[in-house]
């Protein structure tokens, strides 16, 4: 039998370049490797924390199936479904709340920058674990309990292998710990999972290369399915650096480094190849190439998209049929997991 992998997106909005490197291109890789036997879901329960609009959360649910399968996920190879159908995970939430310390989320460093994210970078560096705790208060508890119902989305199929960001291993590290405990507990269930990292780039804002790409600054954010004309003019207006030279140096040259970093994600290749391949170009004529490039690549995807977006009923079975596969798997190891902690 095939290794199990799995992993997920949040139904946030819509996808940009860095969620597109540092997640769905790995996917799409990773299910056609042929070594694994892949479960890719839309983690709208995870989106919950964000508190999103009734609509917009459903609207965004069948628009990243459609990134899914646009970008090549294929129902056929892989479980596309969507988390919140796989009604066995809220029960093993729970079983694995119990082996949890409060105390241990409260501590993870994702749930305190959600906390702190509206103080100034500054001002957080200096606050007090009394003040803290206090502005956490007001924070709802789905943040915290984040990590548990993680632990959940891969114990509950039997994940072996989890393709996660450098911004998710200490979630995994929990993760590996509920694993330990349990089976100290109750006896071997669990398989301790392994990360497998991607070799991706940080892409920081075409607007402002000291910040991250992020949709919450769309101006200097590429969106996977922006039109040629949209990525031109956001290229064209990327912030550049002093000189005219194409060098990738991140602490001189932020601006242009971002964009070869663009180039060589999508690419596959090295920076230095990217940087030789711009040699002799002045800001102007890189710009233009980069942003034909970044253009022609997704073109296939955003036809295939379009196409797929206007039959919603389709992309809703599949999510339906994939959740109905992927719900016999996680009952049949619930059934295990009660058994094992007396509960059947």
């Amino acid at each position: 039998m095939k290794p199990i992998l799995i992993s997920g997106i949040q139904p946030t909005g819509r996808l940009h370049l860095g969620n597109y490197l540092g997640a769905l291109k790995n996917f799409v890789d990773l299910q056609n490797s042929g070594k694994y036997e892949c479960y890719f879901f839309v983690a709208d329960l995870h989106a919950l924390t964000e508190n999103p609009d009734a609509k917009d959360l459903s609207r965004n649910i069948i628009n990243l199936a459609a990134d899914f399968l646009a970008a090549g996920l294929n129902p056929k190879k892989s479980a596309i479904f969507q988390q919140s159908k796989i009604e066995p995970l809220q029960e093993l939430k729970w079983i694995l709340s119990t082996l949890t310390p409060i105390s241990e989320l409260i501590r993870m460093t994702a749930f305190k920058e959600k906390v702190l994210q509206a103080i100034k970078p500054a001002e957080a560096k200096k606050i007090t674990k009394e003040k803290f705790e206090k502005i956490a208060e007001g924070t709802n508890f789905g943040l915290a309990e984040y990590p548990v119902l993680m632990a959940a989305d891969i114990l509950i199929f039997g994940g072996q292998f989890i393709p996660v960001g450098h911004d998710q291993l200490q979630h995994l590290e929990f993760t590996r710990t509920l694993v330990r405990k349990f089976n100290k507990k109750f006896g071997k269930t669990f398989i301790e999972p392994q990360a497998l990292l991607a070799k991706t780039p940080r892409l920081m804002s075409l607007d402002d290369p000291t910040k991250k790409m992020s949709k919450s600054r769309p101006a200097g954010c590429l969106f996977i399915d922006d039109s040629p004309e949209d990525i031109e003019r956001k290229i064209k207006t990327a912030i550049t650096d002093s000189g005219s030279e194409i060098k990738y140096d991140p602490k001189e040259k932020p601006g242009i480094s971002n964009l070869l970093s663009i180039i060589a994600g999508l690419s596959g290749k090295s920076l230095e190849e990217v940087e030789r391949g711009f040699s002799g170009m002045n800001y102007g004529e890189t710009k233009h190439s980069i942003s034909d490039y970044v253009s022609d690549y997704f073109s296939s995807f955003r036809k295939k998209k379009t196409a797929l977006l206007k039959n919603p009923a389709g992309l809703k079975k599949i999510l339906q049929l994939g959740s109905g596969r992927a719900a016999k798997i996680a009952s049949k190891k619930l059934l295990e997991i009660k058994n094992k902690v007396g509960l059947l």
